[in-house]
């Protein structure tokens, strides 16, 4: 009787093929996101700010998809426009935490020695105070509005980024194409700009993309706690604080969808960024296909 043949079963195809459907669909989710950011606005030609106490509190309907808040506005409208507000914090706070952290990990790591040491010290001494303590604090100093919330989260997320920067510095500092221009004759300035900026900008573009949720989130917290922007500008966290009254009440519309404008694609941006994390350490990647 012939021996049943052994084959070896690999379970990389099917991870591979998972992770591919959830890069897909976290595409697809930012592409809604951004395309209904860019586009209900200017084709619903609605004023979302326009109070119609008739219609308070409307659950969801065909007219009224994501039903009405506790003063008749369409909850829809005010969603993705408390959409965008979020997007355009989180999206330039990011930035700005990037470059500042950028700048800040490449000087440390490529200076070295006590200039490395103090730099370091003066960001876990910053590290050491919670960000929203010290967002509040910011915050504080400025009227309401986007650009003081832009400034505070920009000012609390670059500390990560610093980190990041400078401990590839310190991997590339090693490498034989910079001891080669080392060797040639290349000042520290012409290293740095040549070889070591430009081999951090993968590393840097990755946390840019991953602090953007942090940020929108950031934002959140603060419009709910009343600190951020104005109560009368649509935001997502803004919606959320005023719909607290209507969720005790038994009506859970006006909370449940500005929490999950919230909670979608950031968790889309996160997945993506996942991704490129994958693509950047392909070491990482096959070990967890094993």
């Amino acid at each position: 009787m012939a021996e049943p043949a052994l084959t070896w079963k690999s379970r990389g195809t099917d991870r591979r093929s998972t992770r591919t459907l959830r890069v897909r669909v976290c595409a697809a989710v930012a592409a809604l996101t951004v395309l209904a950011v860019l586009l209900v606005p200017p084709l619903a030609q609605l004023d979302q700010q326009a109070v119609d106490l008739s219609a308070r509190l409307l659950p969801p309907s065909w007219e009224h998809p994501f039903g009405t808040d506790d003063v008749g506005r369409d909850l829809l409208l005010r969603c993705v426009y408390g959409l965008r507000v979020s997007l355009l914090v989180g999206l330039v706070a990011a930035l700005v935490a990037t470059v500042i952290g950028t700048a800040v990990g490449a000087a440390a790591g490529a200076l070295g020695g006590w200039t490395d040491r103090l730099v370091m010290r003066a960001v876990d001494t910053l590290s050491s105070i919670p960000h929203l303590l010290l967002g509040v604090f910011i915050v504080a100093l400025f009227r309401p509005g986007v650009w003081p919330v832009v400034v505070s989260v920009a000012l609390t997320h670059w500390l990560s980024t610093a980190r990041i920067v400078r401990a590839e510095v310190l991997s590339l500092r090693g490498r034989l194409f910079v001891d080669a221009a080392v060797s040639g004759g290349a000042s520290r300035w012409r290293v740095a700009v040549r070889h070591l900026v430009p081999g951090v900008l993968p590393q840097a573009g990755l946390a840019a993309v991953l602090m953007i949720p942090h940020a929108m989130w950031h934002e959140s917290a603060l419009s709910f706690l009343g600190l951020g922007l104005p109560s009368h500008q649509a935001s997502l966290g803004n919606l959320v604080q005023t719909a607290r009254g209507s969720l005790l009440a038994g009506d859970w519309w006006p909370t449940l969808f500005p929490g999950l404008l919230l909670i979608v694609p950031t968790l889309a941006v996160a997945g993506l960024a996942g991704a490129w994390r994958d693509r950047l350490n392909p070491r990482r990647r096959s070990e967890l296909t094993l």
